[in-house]
């Protein structure tokens, strides 16, 4: 007979390591511990696992899930689109009518996610990132998770398993990464409006080559909570539509301090009704056309943009040209940055650590298994920054790292000193047109030159942070070419208005001016 009080039998938490364990490891770590060490250490832990026992039994606290949905199914017949879904939010709301595509590294409860990549297919998110909750308290409906490209670590749209993204213009070309299939289906009118990460460019991209709107907001503007993370101090998360109204209306919704739960934001965030302020105009506004952005750039794309830009005379700004050497080293900068991706994203599973805030716990288990129990099953550039990021670790430790976001500050000074100039800067979004898609006949060189070569004006703000918005500029050879409005930290509204204005007169016949 068993009695109310018998004490059940419970897994431990954490296993007692043997000794040999803790032997390898400090021959490993070369500490040269002594036998009489090792068995101190032995005997130490056992105390320690009552710790991890007790942290595994108590509830740990949970993004919020506010509204039904059913799980959805697998879209077989578009592959911008990863999961299909029908989520209703409130009744009215500045988003009441919208539909909305969410990319697939951020969380939506009870619909699957993969992040693009074969290890986490499966996971099923029991949460609602921050951001999914705002847009449907907004009144917005979510109608399914947009594919990205494995891991988001590609400047292009091939990599994702769910299979490649053509562009809407041209099959044979690129959509862009690593937001692919929100830019795709925006662009083609199948949903309103939809979410992008970006942490080298990855909104922008697409959005330039299939000729919309993509915001890379201020750094920590929009919380990050509940979205998978590639470096701490890069990522963001932004709009994605057709019209800046739609951008401005779509950010409103978004930005916001979220209680603590994202370090990357300020706790004194404003909000201005971005969406009722847009049209305040641009009159006697500055506007520094960034030479060193022009460097690099295909002749056609450059000189749309340019041309784009000063169209900007006609809605009353000033338009000069600015020079900002270090723009030129901002690539460079930024690279070393991004690589912290390695510990964060991958050895870190998706959370890393130091940081306070909400921990995804079940997302993070869900990266482990998978990462350990198929690494092969990575991405070509998912295999390189493995394998260049453990060099630089084994070799260099986190030397460049450091030093690069020490060139940071002077990168982000070189920027903030001609914006107390300008209102804004201007450039090519990128380079050049949608590239080809590589195929299986491609040169794994070739390829990973597809995969990231179109970055050089992108990358830089995200490791200062400056807000940066692409909208169309017009076309070369048939392919959208997008120009890129860059300002001051927090003065999202500015990049808004400028925009927007471009926005009014790019399709109306040039107009003679004498703002010189």
């Amino acid at each position: 007979m068993i009695t109310m009080s018998a004490a059940f039998r419970k897994t431990p938490a954490v296993l007692l390591p043997s000794k040999s364990e803790l032997t390898q490891i400090s021959d490993d770590l070369r500490l040269k511990c002594s036998e009489e060490e090792i068995d101190g250490f032995r005997e130490y832990f056992k105390g320690t696992m009552d710790v991890y026992q007790r942290i595994s039994e108590i509830p740990e606290p949970q993004l919020p899930v506010k509204y039904p949905r059913t799980p959805g199914h697998k879209e077989t017949k578009d592959n911008s689109w990863y999961w299909r879904c029908d989520i209703k939010g409130a009744d009215i709301g500045k988003l009441a009518g919208k539909t909305i595509g969410v990319k697939d590294n951020v969380a939506v409860a009870g619909v699957p996610m993969m992040n693009g990549n074969k290890q986490l297919e499966g996971y099923t998110p029991e949460f609602d990132a921050t951001i999914v909750t705002r847009m449907l308290d907004a009144g917005g409906r979510i109608v399914g998770k947009t594919t990205c490209e494995d891991l988001c670590l590609s400047g292009t749209s091939w990599t994702s398993s769910n299979g490649p993204i053509p562009n809407p213009y041209s099959p044979t070309r690129a959509a862009g990464g690593s937001s692919s299939g929100s830019a795709s289906l925006v662009a083609r009118g199948e949903i309103d409006m939809a979410i992008g990460a970006d942490q080298g460019g990855s909104i922008r991209i697409p959005c330039s080559w299939c000729g919309i709107v993509g915001f890379k907001p201020t750094f920590g503007l929009i919380p990050y909570t509940g979205a998978v993370p590639i470096e701490m101090t890069v990522d963001h998360l932004g709009p994605m539509t057709r019209t800046v109204a739609d951008c401005a209306l779509l950010l409103e919704v978004l930005a916001g301090y979220d209680d603590g739960t994202d370090p990357r934001q300020p706790p004194d965030i404003t909000v201005p009704p971005y969406s009722t302020l847009l049209t305040k105009g641009v009159e006697g506004k500055r506007v520094g056309i960034l030479t060193e952005g022009f460097n690099g750039v295909d002749v056609g794309v450059s000189k749309c943009v340019k041309d784009a830009s000063y169209r900007l005379r006609e809605a009353g700004a000033v338009v000069e040209e600015v020079s900002i050497p270090l723009h030129t080293d901002g690539f460079a900068i930024w690279l070393p940055i991004s690589y912290g991706a390695y510990n964060m994203m991958i050895k870190g599973n998706g959370n890393g650590e130091n940081w306070k805030g909400h921990y995804c716990t079940s997302m993070q288990e869900a990266l482990a298994r998978g990462y350990n129990l198929r690494p092969h099953d990575f991405s070509l550039p998912c295999k390189m920054l493995a394998v260049s990021c453990e060099y630089m670790v084994r070799n260099y430790q986190n030397k460049f790292y450091a030093k690069a976001q020490n060139l940071n500050r002077l990168l982000t000074q070189a920027y903030d000193q001609a914006l107390q100039t300008y209102d804004v800067l201007v450039m090519p979004t990128l380079p050049c047109t949608a590239m080809e898609l590589p195929t299986t006949d491609t040169p794994v060189l070739e390829t990973l030159r597809l995969t990231f070569g179109m970055m050089k004006n992108t990358a830089p703000f995200n490791a200062t942070g400056h807000p940066a918005l692409t909208v169309n500029a017009g076309s070369c050879e048939g392919l959208p070419v997008g120009i890129m409005f860059v300002g001051r930290s927090f003065d999202d509204l500015m990049v808004l208005r400028m925009a927007h204005a471009f926005e009014q007169i790019r399709d109306q016949p040039p107009k003679k001016t004498c703002n010189k």
